[in-house]
């Protein structure tokens, strides 16, 4: 009897040790579990998941980068304003000059050294009335080096327009072959409406002007960009099906006489 009763005790009291240890593992669980949720929200998106940002033109690297680097893009960003400021106004002071004005390029070159000569002659033969020595005429020479560099970068620039002329005539690109034709024929517009040095000096103007507004708004050209690039890229899907896929393809070279 004195078992049977000891037993009954024991019963209840393992009964609330049950119920606490089950509370006690699932508040552990349900804590895990939402720990686990709030990591997961919390967790940043992979790489992989992320859109690439469309870039204008494709470009990876910085605009300074584009443009060279060095002092040129310095000049062309406005990172040193009192030099692209004197750049520019002798461009246009060259423009006015011959274009508005219509001086001439070599009578400018004459009348500069006829100047120059004839300064130096009178201050030199000025000092034997004043007694002093006359002035030191220095001695200028071109050197080497920057020519030798000079022509060099121009030679590898012309050897890759040369190549990639010869890759368009060569008929694998026919959607390059379009668009530099057309591009050939817009500059052939502009430039019957002006000539060269206008020409020139409003692409010189442009290149001290739209670099740095590029930079400067570069997320919303961009958007756009890519807005205006999808647009064109379904006309060009029309304009392939409906007139470039009916265009009589010539024969392979490598097909197989029979």
């Amino acid at each position: 009897m004195a078992d049977a009763e000891h037993h009954r005790q024991e019963a209840p009291a393992e009964s609330v040790m049950d119920k606490i240890t089950e509370k006690i593992h699932g508040h552990d669980g349900s804590s895990s579990s939402s720990s686990d949720s709030d990591d997961d929200k919390k967790s940043p998106p992979s790489p992989s998941i992320k859109n690439k940002v469309f870039r204008l033109f494709g470009r990876e690297r910085p605009v300074h980068k584009v443009l060279g680097g060095g002092k040129p893009a310095d000049v062309f960003l406005w990172r040193n304003k009192k030099i692209s400021v004197g750049v520019l106004a002798t461009a246009t002071a060259a423009w006015i000059l011959f274009e508005l004005m219509e001086y001439h390029l070599l009578t400018l070159v004459c009348h500069c050294l006829i100047v120059a000569l004839a300064v130096l002659f009178l201050w030199s033969n000025a000092t034997i009335f004043i007694n002093k020595s006359p002035p030191r005429i220095p001695d200028f020479r071109i050197p080497e080096e920057p020519v030798v560099q000079a022509a060099s970068a121009l030679r590898i620039e012309i050897n890759w327009a040369f190549s990639i002329l010869r890759d368009i005539a060569s008929g694998r690109d026919l959607k390059k072959f379009l668009s530099v034709i057309a591009g050939l024929w817009v500059l052939s517009i502009v430039g019957s409406c002006c000539n060269f040095l206008t020409l020139f000096y409003i692409a010189f103007v442009l290149l001290h002007t739209v670099p740095v507004i590029y930079e400067k708004y570069e997320d919303r050209v961009d958007s756009f960009s890519e807005k205006a690039w999808i647009e064109i890229k379904k006309q060009y899907a029309v304009f392939d099906a409906k007139v470039l896929s009916k265009i009589p393809r010539g024969p392979l070279k490598n097909k197989k006489k029979v």
